[in-house]
This record gives structure tokens, C-alpha cells and sequence, in this order.
């Protein structure tokens, strides 16, 4: 009988002989989590369009700060909506050439009508209704051709901040092209897929959270999410 240590020195001993990862690598995605999964000092890397990005440390003003607000917002909106679930850098399996580590995803359950699953293995499988990335170092990434990738899978939702220029886009996709959204007079961006999501971005810019967290229990008081709750709740 085969000991599980000799079983775990083989396995390690296969991963051993795996080149490293590195940005640049044009890789399979097969090949990439192999050898993503033989590297736990790596943090975070993507498989954008067949090509490695490993990312950079992360500094707190400019990418751990913003992010913690992000996710409080989007936090607070998946706890009073069942049947909906939040992920804070998941691995997504997109396509056999993209599999991106968003700083964020929002998305549908599966049994209650979404586009993802969640795989065998535990990864996020399909296109998650709505990402939002953090774009520091990365912003020519996430603005350019991994902004392509998720409008062409079908990422119903992308929301970009520039941290750097402190600036917020949200895409959405309507007849297959990715439309800016902007704020309405009071400065609050309505979110077209998840009704009651609601940011008031100038004070998520700014560090506002109390006001930010005012203008999502706003969205979140409205008729249009208790009808989302309830269409999602009769589908599970």
C-alpha cells in the first residue's frame, strides 16, 4: 500500500520540477494553474489571452485601501440580497486563454439563474455578472485588453478605479459593447443588473463610507430590490 507521505513527495517532487511562473509566459490553462498551484509565494496571477501577468506587491493607499471600501459596499449589498454571492479575488475560469483573479466579483447563484458555477474543484466557472478591479500598477491591463476579455465572455458589469487618478468607471454591457454609466444628479451610479445597488461615487472617492453605505440603504430600500429578492428566491 502506497503511504500518503510517499504520495505527497511525489506530488511534490513533480511540482519541483515545473518551470516558474513569470509574467510574459505565453501558457495553456491547464499549464498555468499547474504551475500556479507549485508557486504559494505567488499571490495573484492572471491568464490573460494566453499570456501570464504576475502582479506586483500591493501598496495600502493605492490598491489595499481602495479595495477594502469596495468590498464593504458590494459586502453589505450581498448580505441583504440572498442569492447573491461575493468573492474577493477569486480565481475565474473564463475561457481555455482567460483566467483573470478579479479584485472583486458579484454574481448570481446558479441555482437562482446566474451565469457562473462554481467548478468540482472549488473555482468560479462562466462570467460573473459584474467585476470591479482595482487599476494601479495594472491600469493599462485592466483597462485595455482584460476589459475586452470580460466584454466579450459576457461580463454583464465592469467597474474600473484608476487609483492612481482616483477616477471610477462603470461599464455595461448592452448589444454586446461595454457603455458608460454615469451619475445621475445626486452623483449615485445605478447599477443596470443588481437593482439596489446603488454608489455614490464621489464619496467612495473621497473616503466617504458613512455616505456611501446612506446611498446604498437607499437602493436597497426600494421596490425594485424587493422584487429582485423575490424573483431570486423563486428560482432557487
Amino acid at each position: 500500500m502506497v503511504s500518503e507521505q510517499f504520495l505527497n513527495q511525489q506530488a511534490s517532487s513533480t511540482y519541483h520540477q515545473l518551470p516558474p511562473l513569470e509574467s510574459g509566459d505565453r501558457l495553456t490553462r491547464p499549464e498555468f494553474e499547474r504551475r500556479y498551484a507549485a508557486a504559494p509565494h505567488i499571490k495573484k496571477a492572471e491568464l490573460i489571452e494566453g499570456i501570464v501577468y504576475v502582479a506586483s506587491p500591493l501598496r495600502h493607499e493605492q490598491h489595499g485601501k481602495p479595495h477594502s471600501r469596495v468590498m464593504t459596499w458590494l459586502g453589505v449589498y450581498q448580505a441583504m440580497t440572498p442569492g447573491v454571492d461575493l468573492s474577493v479575488e477569486p480565481t475565474v475560469r473564463l475561457d481555455l486563454d482567460n483566467e483573470p483573479q478579479p479584485d472583486a466579483v458579484l454574481f448570481i447563484e446558479a441555482n437562482a439563474g446566474g451565469q457562473t458555477r462554481i467548478s468540482p474543484d472549488g473555482y468560479i466557472e462562466g462570467s460573473p455578472e459584474l467585476i470591479v478591479e482595482i487599476a494601479a500598477s495594472s491600469a493599462a491591463i485592466d483597462s485595455g485588453i482584460k476589459k475586452q476579455v470580460y466584454r466579450r465572455n459576457g461580463v454583464l458589469e465592469y467597474v474600473i478605479w484608476q487609483s492612481y487618478d482616483n477616477q471610477l468607471e462603470w461599464f455595461w454591457l448592452t448589444d454586446g459593447e461595454y457603455q458608460l454609466l454615469s451619475p445621475d444628479p445626486d452623483g449615485i451610479i445605478r447599477s443596470r443588473v443588481f437593482p439596489g445597488l446603488w454608489l455614490a461615487v464621489e464619496a467612495l472617492l473621497s473616503n466617504q463610507m458613512s455616505r456611501v453605505l446612506t446611498a446604498l440603504q437607499e437602493g436597497l430600500n426600494t421596490s425594485e430590490h424587493d422584487a429582485f429578492v423575490k424573483q431570486l428566491g423563486e428560482k432557487r
